[in-house]
């Protein structure tokens, strides 16, 4: 793989700082987007802005190869910054790689852009990919599911629950997961001009049939030492403990009624039609290996 220099949102959050690394790690100079100082790093040009200040969008474009679009918003106390974030801000990126004549892009969507109508989450990616699909650029588009590893602060929670032994899960159903190692080699190798050119796809740890909420839920316990009982949750229940979140988080609460919405749909498995092609990536790391790894980064950090 040659030597690239990558525009880069989300570089401070969780997928986006272990893209950072991966790309650095292969070789390539990254120009990524930061809202605030941030420390030095060799091959990381640092752009202050924001995806609503197009001035500093411009100065991300200059010198690169292709964008990789990890940026987004996925809690807001109302559509609106869903909106702002996920829609006005691709529509951004995508109007400012054009202007600096840049035609790879790729872009990280969420499988729950696929169910539009269940949250104002999954209407906004949806509307995201719409954006990106009409560009005329040369795009790819990856949906990941439940993305964990160290780093991640959403599953944290079900981490620290899992340590009491017992665990409520949304109603049952199936998800697909992913390592956000895993994720990062995914998105880095699409950044080569052409490669599934215009595809959407969906990746995960090939889990024959997906994880159960049940039996994720059990590999977590299991990754903190624990044998927990699993009880499936009422969407009733889930709603109440929403409205609690909100009262004490307030904005930084992490279960709200619109991820309710989300967690109580069936299937968030992904379609394996829509898989990468084997020969350009294969995921690398075992879900339940991954995971005391993550709960080892957790008690490092103190969180667990």
């Amino acid at each position: 793989m040659s030597e690239r220099t990558l525009a880069l949102t989300g570089a401070t959050g969780f997928v986006g700082a272990t893209l950072l690394k991966a790309a650095l790690a292969a070789g390539h100079k990254v120009r990524a987007l930061t809202r605030r100082p941030q420390p030095t790093i060799a091959g990381v040009d640092w752009i202050e802005g924001a995806l609503d200040r197009p001035e500093s969008l411009a100065l991300l474009m200059r010198g690169a190869d292709a964008v990789v679009h990890v940026a987004g918003v996925v809690n807001a106390p109302d559509p609106s910054g869903f909106e702002r974030g996920n829609i006005q801000g691709t529509q951004a990126m995508v109007d400012a790689a054009k202007a600096a004549g840049i035609a790879r892009f790729v872009h990280v969507s969420s499988l729950a852009a696929r169910e539009p109508s269940l949250s104002v989450y999954g209407w906004s990616k949806a509307e995201a990919e719409r954006v990106v699909a009409a560009s005329g650029l040369d795009w790819v588009m990856v949906r990941p599911p439940w993305v964990y590893g160290p780093g991640d602060m959403d599953t944290l929670d079900m981490f620290r629950i899992a340590r009491t032994g017992l665990v409520m899960v949304p109603p049952n159903g199936h998800v697909s997961v992913i390592h956000v190692g895993d994720l990062a080699r995914l998105l880095l190798s699409l950044t080569p001009p052409g490669v599934a050119r215009g595809q959407t796809l969906e990746a995960d740890d090939s889990q024959p049939d997906g994880w159960t909420n049940k039996s994720f839920a059990k590999a977590i316990a299991q990754a903190v030492g624990k044998s927990a009982v699993i009880l499936a949750t009422p969407r009733l229940v889930l709603r109440i403990g929403a409205w609690a979140d909100r009262l004490f988080r307030g904005d930084k609460a992490k279960l709200t009624a619109d991820r309710v919405r989300y967690f109580c749909h069936p299937d968030w498995r992904i379609d394996a039609k829509l898989q990468p092609d084997p020969s350009l990536w294969r995921p690398q790391v075992d879900t339940q290996q991954g995971l005391r790894e993550t709960a080892t980064s957790y008690r490092a950090a103190g969180l667990l």
